[in-house]
């Protein structure tokens, strides 16, 4: 073991300890923000490679939650702004995309897959990745893994409103009785979200100190830490610190 690695091992252990005693989030949401300036810092040429790097990441960020006792986590893995993004980026990003679903859906892995985003906006190969995914994995009780792909927070909201108004039809009712009853909970019960607990923690990587559209609804209450590190170097002791800093907040919920 390098010096290096046996500081980082010391390091990790002495993180550790600090989270003993201290509160779990039970919902992570992170932005995993970076991977293009990460492969162009690394000097490639073709940035698709920042995002290959950054997916295979994405399956230690989940091992590091289940041992931390994390129950759902959200990655946002592309939004609806970056479908805008030229052909030559954003087709090879989809493809790997369709790729993560796969390989988190896979026999033998223990994670529940959800598609959480508007999936009528994607392509008909990803869209159908990512629902397999989620019809493969439905009867797992591991880790609930949210992949935010087509994913935007005004949008989120718009549809959730929709769906509603919809609903509310189908029942014979009319739009000034759901105006008279509506509510927020009757919103939040079709977000993309909908079951699921609000996330207690959202983490943007990259140094970037903003949401994007992410989680609008749902991060009303959340903690939020944002981290200098690009997605692919984002490391345990990251995440390690994250979780401290979350734990030693004190958590008033507007009272």
């Amino acid at each position: 073991m390098s010096v290096r690695n046996a500081v980082y091992a010391v390091y990790e252990r002495r993180l550790r300890r600090h989270l003993d005693g201290l509160p779990v989030p039970q919902h992570v949401a992170i932005m995993i923000d970076g991977n293009r300036r990460w492969a162009r810092a690394a000097g490639f040429d073709d940035v698709s490679h920042g995002h290959v790097v950054g997916a295979r990441h994405i399956a230690n960020l989940l091992e590091w939650c289940s041992e931390a006792g994390v129950a759902h986590v959200t990655i946002w893995m592309l939004s609806t702004d970056n479908l805008r993004r030229p052909p030559e980026e954003l087709d090879p990003l989809l493809g790997i995309i369709a790729g993560v679903a796969k390989e988190l859906s896979a026999p033998g892995t223990p994670w529940r897959v959800k598609a959480v985003g508007a999936l009528d906006l994607l392509p008909a190969a990803t869209a159908e990745a990512l629902k397999e995914a989620e019809q493969n994995t439905a009867e797992r009780d591991g880790l609930t893994v949210n992949v935010a792909v087509g994913y935007g927070g005004r949008r989120e909201i718009a549809d959730a409103v929709r769906s509603l108004m919809h609903e509310h039809a189908a029942r014979g009712g009319t739009l000034e009785e759901l105006a008279e009853v509506i509510d927020v909970d009757h919103i939040a019960d079709h977000l993309y979200t909908k079951g699921q607990p609000d996330p207690d923690l959202v983490i943007r990587t990259s140094g970037e100190q903003r949401l994007g559209g992410f989680l609008l609804w749902q991060s009303v209450h959340s903690e939020f830490y944002f981290c200098d590190a690009l997605w692919p170097d984002f490391r345990k002791i990251d995440f390690l610190r994250a979780l401290r800093d979350y734990g030693a907040r004190q958590r008033r919920f507007g009272a």
